[in-house]
């Protein structure tokens, strides 16, 4: 580990960024660690090398990077999964804490033999199965499989589109993984569900994107172009803080 990532008041908070900016305020907000990304509108992928290396040089505490080559499934192709493997020898390179992955069969099964792959690269590093995890067919099966592969954590949403409408799978989950590893419940949570979604599933760490929209900063309009001006997500260190205080005082 590279970087402090410290409780509180015995949860851990994730925040998931999509820039060195969003990183440096979800640090500044009182987060655990990031979940390091960009194109967080089409649910995260893989950042630059420069986003990366600076994300790095901003944080103190915990940083792990998404690898995801692309928006849509997760099955791969060969040179898809090549350049995950380089990936995440560059997250190792620059002093990463952990990364994020997931790679499942058509089927909906964990795929197990590019899993096990890419786990065994990443080590000594964290390893997190990402919300891949809402897509398998199985998720009973699933969790016995990604503790076998050797991962550290699991993020899901107990397999629905939020968290809170997850809390009853996610509560199993963690009774079935029994301390054997980590069920980070993600996905829509906020100040208006975290504590609640806590008491009901009693995880020990969670995950949220605390982001807000920020308006282009052009002020030249063009009526014959569409496009190319677009909002972008951007962590709130406000809404970071607000997660934060919740949690030290619950």
């Amino acid at each position: 580990m590279n970087a402090t990532e410290k409780g509180i008041n015995g949860v851990q908070l994730e925040i998931c960024s999509n820039s060195s900016y969003s990183a440096l305020q979800a640090q500044l907000g009182g987060a655990t660690r990031v979940e390091f990304c960009q194109n967080l509108e089409n649910g995260g992928i893989t950042p630059s090398y420069g986003q990366i290396k600076r994300a790095r040089q901003l944080l103190d505490i915990g940083m792990h990077v998404l690898i995801r080559p692309r928006s849509g499934d997760f099955v791969y192709t060969e040179d898809e999964f090549e350049e995950m493997k380089m990936d995440i020898a560059l997250c190792k390179e620059l002093g990463c804490d952990g990364v994020v992955i997931g790679v499942l069969l058509a089927d909906g099964r964990v795929d197990r033999e590019r899993n096990a792959i890419l786990v065994e690269l990443a080590k000594p590093m964290t390893v997190v199965f990402h919300r891949a995890f809402d897509r398998t067919s199985d998720p009973k099966q699933a969790l016995e499989d990604v503790i076998t592969l050797g991962f550290d954590r699991i993020l899901t949403s107990g397999l629905r589109n939020t968290a809170a409408e997850g809390q009853e799978l996610l509560k199993e989950l963690i009774l079935q993984a029994n301390g054997r590893i980590e069920i980070m419940p993600g996905a829509g949570v906020n100040a208006n569900n975290i504590l609640e979604i806590i008491e009901h599933t009693k995880a020990v760490s969670i995950h949220s994107s605390a982001k807000v929209s920020i308006d282009s900063r052009m002020t030249f309009e063009s009526d014959a172009l569409e496009g190319m001006n677009e909002p972008t997500l951007q962590t709130s260190r406000a809404l970071v803080e607000e997660l934060k205080i919740l949690l030290e005082n619950r």
